[in-house]
């Protein structure tokens, strides 16, 4: 049961043939009017991404790079999960988990592992480094996924807390943003003797209704602007209502599930005219190839279907105070208030570049966060 377990991703041929089949004569929808994507993924993009996949993108050349790192499977709570995990060589090296997000993958950190194992060799102080483990959450690519309802983060966090002390680090730090933001704050709840400190890119501190009548009038402005870019295809009112029946599409056409993330990936890129202008074409397919030969755009869905709210539904993150929690993405004086009540908030920085997936989109100013907070607590 506490077997850990090498393991290489080997897709089968097969697999891959089927893929480029299924691009080659995918039935393409009749473009609507409008401009760009006022009324979802353009189709003349989206063509000529998928023809690009078919044809250009390199997915052995990406295995082989990804078999770079060194993954592993073991059970827990009786789940096979993966992960990777890579040692750094710098003697007083810090243990970090690293939390990825949805619709996203362990790929979301592949850029930042360099700098954070192995500073040195990238221009770097050695000091921090860190040996980095990055589990894939159940359901994501080729961890198991549940076998019943009622999933929780709660769940996966004390999961991965196991995982750290099977890998025999009793002092570890952890990290996360987006699904990860809400995996990182329960794991120094589950274990607050064992975790060093918590960094997020986001996700505390934002307002809620509830939240309106303590407001100045300044604040309630700029509740109104948030809740402008706050907008979007919800994808945990879709998710969380029926998500068995949007995976068939999902599952059976490349280029629905293409589809699907690009708008996402898209929405997730508000600060950018285009999502390509910021986060590049391979990683992203590299993340859409993998939920393809995994086959889970359905099992991915448990976080929305099984609620990331303690009662189920939707909900920002839960504080915690058992460590100190350190915010990449910062925010506004009555964001830092609101986070305030339900954390020790040891660093909130400003003016840090990028949009939502950081990892992915700026690895240097990223790395150099985690290393800025994690100096100031270890």
């Amino acid at each position: 049961m506490t077997a850990i377990r090498p393991f290489r991703i080997d897709i089968p041929q097969s697999d891959l043939a089927d893929l480029h089949e299924r691009l080659r004569n995918a039935r393409w929808s009749a473009p609507l009017p409008g401009k760009d994507w006022k009324r979802g993924v353009p189709v003349d993009y989206l063509r000529e991404l998928a023809e690009y996949w078919r044809t250009e993108f390199d997915w052995r050349a990406i295995e082989a790079e990804l078999n770079e790192f060194p993954q592993f499977m073991t059970e827990l709570d009786g789940l096979d999960v993966h992960f990777l995990h890579l040692r750094s060589p710098e003697p007083n090296a810090i243990p970090l988990l690293l939390a990825h997000g949805w619709p996203n993958s362990f790929v979301e950190f592949s850029r930042t592992i360099g700098p954070l194992t192995d500073p040195r060799a990238h221009g770097l102080d050695p000091e921090p480094a860190f040996h980095v483990v990055i589990p894939s959450i159940p359901g994501f690519t080729f961890s198991e996924a549940p076998r019943d309802t009622g999933m929780t983060v709660a769940r996966v966090a004390r999961m991965f807390t196991t995982l750290m002390a099977r890998l025999g680090y009793d002092r570890y730090a952890v990290q996360g943003g987006d699904l990860g933001a809400y995996i990182a704050p329960e794991m120094a709840s589950a274990a607050p003797d064992h975790v060093i400190g918590v960094h997020l890119d986001g996700g505390v501190g934002i307002p809620t209704l509830e939240d309106v009548p303590s407001m100045t009038e300044d604040e309630r402005v700029e509740w109104g602007a948030m809740r402008q870019w706050m907008t979007g295809v919800d994808h945990h009112a879709l998710l969380g209502t029926a998500p068995q029946t949007f995976a068939h599409a999902w599952t059976d056409s490349p280029v629905g599930l293409a589809a699907w993330l690009m708008h996402k990936f898209h929405e997730f890129t508000p600060a950018a005219a285009h999502v390509e202008d910021v986060l590049d074409r391979d990683l992203l397919l590299t993340n859409i190839s993998l939920y393809w030969f995994t086959n889970t755009a359905a099992s991915s869905s448990w976080p929305m279907y099984d609620g990331l709210a303690a009662g189920g539904g939707f909900g920002w993150p839960s504080g915690q105070r058992a460590v100190p929690t350190g915010v990449y993405g910062g925010g506004s004086a009555l964001m830092r208030r609101l986070a305030k009540r339900d954390n020790t908030i040891a660093y909130w920085p400003s003016g840090n570049p990028g949009n939502h997936f950081v990892a992915m989109e700026v690895p240097r100013a990223h790395t150099a966060d985690i290393r800025a907070f994690f100096s100031a607590v270890r």
